[in-house]
């Protein structure tokens, strides 16, 4: 158990729909980080960028990104977060991996697909929320649009960071500050956010806007706007724990069950 996580955050361009030049990039980014970190983080979709042509970058969980992951996390003794497009009896999911250096994997298909640009027509989506530990850090990931729904990410296991990758476009990010900022001081929880930068292939604009926050909500990174760049954040259980004992506020959260 760790009192400490120490996480990379990656806010990266993509090279639309070539998962092979994306891995190349990718890879150059993550040789690229010379401190000892637990967690590196990728955005959503980090192989193609947020597409509907499932049918041309759709991988495997025996293709070549996840043997890339399971290489590079053994290789840097860290793990590493991100989506990608991935086929599984006769379906599409953006499914979220988080490789461990062990080679142990956890799996989360993004609940919430985005409707407004047919998401859900191409991709089935999820019907599990999953939080995981390691190195004694208990972890929810997401994935872009599930941060506009509260209630499934609402901290009734008592998790220590919620994780959000996206492809969050310029023209809504500021709906990505607030709600990111909400989710921590809500959950009393880290709250991580990676999204991409750059256009697409369909032309629209990624501005990043990649941040960490404290469980009060207070951003604890200085990620640039617009920019490629790698950020480096330690997160602290002293931090959480302090924090949780003296407000108390998930102690009155409100008891449900959540019929998916």
């Amino acid at each position: 158990m760790s009192n400490s996580l120490t996480v990379a955050l990656i806010q990266t361009s993509l090279v639309w729909e070539n998962p092979t030049e994306n891995r190349r990039l990718l890879n150059d980014k993550i040789n690229a980080v010379t401190t000892s970190v637990d967690l590196i983080v990728l955005p959503e979709m980090f192989t193609s960028g947020f597409t509907m042509n499932a049918v041309e970058v759709g991988e495997t969980m025996s293709g070549e990104t996840i043997k890339w992951l399971k290489e590079i996390s053994r290789e840097k003794q860290t793990a590493i977060v991100g989506s990608l497009v991935i086929s599984e009896n006769n379906n599409y999911y953006n499914r979220l991996v988080c490789i461990e250096p062990s080679s142990h994997i956890t799996l989360y298909d993004k609940r919430h697909t985005f409707t407004l640009a047919g998401e859900h027509k191409v991709y089935t989506a999820g019907t599990e929320k999953v939080t995981f530990n390691y190195k004694g850090w208990k972890i929810c990931p997401l994935v872009c649009y599930d941060l506009r729904f509260p209630v499934w990410a609402r901290n009734i296991e008592d998790y220590d960071l919620l994780l959000y990758v996206a492809n969050w476009p310029k023209v809504r990010v500021n709906a990505w500050d607030a709600l990111l900022k909400a989710r921590a001081i809500e959950n009393m929880s880290y709250c991580v956010g990676v999204n991409r930068v750059g256009l697409d292939g369909n032309n629209y604009e990624y501005s990043g806007h990649s941040a960490a926050y404290d469980v009060l909500g207070h951003r604890i990174d200085s990620i640039p706007e617009n920019k490629e760049a790698t950020e480096i954040v330690v997160l602290e259980k002293d931090h959480i724990k302090k924090f949780r004992e003296k407000l108390n506020f998930l102690n009155d959260r409100d008891e449900f069950n959540l019929v998916v």
